[in-house]
């Protein structure tokens, strides 16, 4: 394992990280699902070891998986484990009517900090993220404010904001113009490359960068088929149509396959290769579930030329396009 400084911290963080949202399980708000299906707590401690074994430090989670279960679930597996490094994410809760809402203020963050380091039996968090806060979220000011004050009492070491996933720039314009922050999490695949040009400028200011979704919810694996039915409680049963997966299927075997078999590497890590070809990038987190998954993404990892870089950028703007725009539509 390779690991890479985050932005201007003293975290050094693997290359690959462990997603840990479907390790969250089945959950459900004002019926919306929120996860990926069912999961083997069993199962998910022993993906969660296997990946410390492998040389992962980094545990991407959040409050809102599993409706806390994620970070439980890292807790019970690494308790105060001082080897890893944790980022979770504060800001989306199940509202007083039931359905999902989003609470940044002060006194929130501060209260919800609290109830992360309890489930994560951790001292402090090493990474803390707003989970997608908008503009004025942050125009109005009191979650960073709460961010810095936890900054200050020792409970995180670092912040900085996951980002929305098609329109990530208005607010890291606005933390970057204000110098808040020391990361930013976004999207980042061979098919949604949008956050290109903000993952360059963020990298410059000396921003760490996560990139989520390498994979594209499964899809850049070239293993889910236009039939594949998924149940209810995973929430790509409303997000991948037998259309979009027959086009990235098209896709991939037309125009990536050639490209992974001349790197003898399957499809899954060169996808996660291409996005580990840019220095900008501090870390990568698949999402992971078994020990498994664990092996086909930490192992396979290829270095592409700067003419293999080159050609899958302009198949972002050119092939994937339309696939992105159905993404779009879709949610």
């Amino acid at each position: 394992m390779n690991y890479r400084r985050f932005g201007n911290t003293e975290l050094m963080v693997s290359e690959i990280g462990f997603g840990a949202w479907a390790i969250g399980g089945t959950a459900q708000v004002g019926g919306i699902e929120i996860g990926w299906g069912p999961s083997d707590d069993e199962l998910s401690i022993k993906a969660l070891n296997t990946a410390k074994s492998s040389g992962i430090n980094f545990f991407d989670t959040a409050d809102f998986y599993g409706l806390g279960h994620s970070e439980t679930l890292i807790g019970k597996t690494f308790p105060n484990d001082q080897q890893i490094l944790v980022a979770t994410k504060v800001g989306q809760r199940v509202g007083k009517n039931g359905n999902i809402e989003t609470n940044y203020s002060k006194a929130y963050i501060l209260e919800a900090c609290e109830r992360s380091l309890r489930r994560l039996k951790r001292d402090y968090i090493d990474y803390y993220q707003f989970h997608v806060a908008r503009v004025q979220d942050l125009k109005a000011g009191e979650c960073i404010e709460a961010m810095e004050i936890l900054k200050e009492q020792g409970k995180i070491r670092y912040w900085g904001s996951s980002l929305i996933t098609f329109a990530p720039e208005p607010e890291a314009q606005l933390l970057m113009g204000e110098n808040r922050g020391q990361g930013f999490q976004l999207v980042f695949n061979l098919i949604n490359q949008l956050a290109l040009p903000l993952i360059r400028q963020a990298a410059s200011k000396e921003y760490g960068i996560i990139a989520r979704m390498p994979l594209q919810f499964g899809l850049l694996s070239g293993k889910i088929k236009p039939d594949k039915v998924f149940p209810k409680t995973d929430h790509r049963s409303n997000r991948l149509s037998p259309a979009l997966i027959s086009k990235v299927l098209e896709i991939l075997k037309q125009k990536v396959e050639p490209l992974a078999e001349k790197h003898n590497t399957s499809l899954s890590s060169f996808a996660l290769s291409y996005i580990l070809s840019y220095p900008e990038i501090s870390t990568v987190i698949p999402g992971i579930r078994t020990p498994e998954q664990v092996l086909l993404n930490t192992q396979g990892l290829v270095k592409l030329s700067l003419e293999d870089r080159d050609y899958l950028e302009h198949l972002a703007n050119s092939d994937w396009k339309a696939v992105l725009d159905i993404m779009h539509q879709l949610g």
